[in-house]
């Protein structure tokens, strides 16, 4: 192995440490942040739950207000990572709204204590930052917005229904699975919640002589 061949292994290696260690950061910091609230939650506290030191936190955001904000991002990032991956292979118009749904409510599935954090803690960031989490928010929305504006453009769904109120709606569905998970989840699993809310949206867009052709979308059972 060369030299260059080496410092890349190794640069890769570093990277991946980095991920391990900020994943651990950002989930402890979830975690208390959600239970204590940002104003009684210490980076000693936090670099203690995620095992770290408190010097390996500063070396990646500067102050605790950055920590804070860095859950909230990391959120959304996922999100504009794992949508359009979702979508990529997904031609049918209708399907495509459906996936992107499905992409949206598994993030927000496996980050459910830092999407309650986003909307307890967001007021608390200063103007930038605040002004950073609606941007990056409207950027991951698009993808839910131009599916829906693609099934009506398409034909599949109704040409009066107003996208852009009814794929915001969607994205505040998907967040209800964090927001009223002591509701949801005593009741059904992930998979029935995301069918059952397929099965309503669809219905309410879709036009009805296309409902034979999606039964496995109107059904509310996975």
């Amino acid at each position: 192995m060369t030299t260059a061949q080496h410092r890349s292994a190794d640069e890769v290696a570093f990277n991946a440490r980095q991920d391990v260690r900020t994943r651990q950061i950002l989930n402890a910091a979830a975690t208390l942040l959600l239970h204590q609230g940002s104003r009684v939650t210490s980076v000693k506290a936090i670099a203690d739950k995620a095992q770290v030191s408190v010097g390996l936190i500063y070396r990646y955001y500067e102050n605790k207000e950055a920590l804070v904000r860095a859950v909230i991002v990391d959120v959304l990032d996922q999100m504009g990572y794992q949508i359009p991956r979702a979508l990529e292979p997904v031609e049918d118009p209708v399907r495509r709204v459906v996936a992107a749904f499905t992409a949206y409510a598994e993030v927000v599935r496996d980050n459910r204590k830092a999407v309650l954090l986003t909307y307890r803690e967001t007021v608390t960031l200063d103007r930038e930052s605040q002004d950073l989490v609606k941007k990056l928010e409207l950027e991951t929305g698009q993808f839910m917005l131009q599916s829906v504006q693609g099934a009506i453009e398409a034909g599949f769904f109704r040409s009066n229904l107003n996208p852009r109120p009814y794929s915001y709606d969607l994205l505040l569905i998907a967040h209800s699975w964090a927001l009223k998970y002591w509701y949801f989840s005593e009741r059904m699993s992930f998979e029935e919640f995301v069918s059952t809310q397929v099965s309503i949206m669809i219905h309410g867009a879709l036009k009805t002589e296309f409902y034979s052709d999606y039964p496995d979308l109107l059904a509310e059972t996975p």
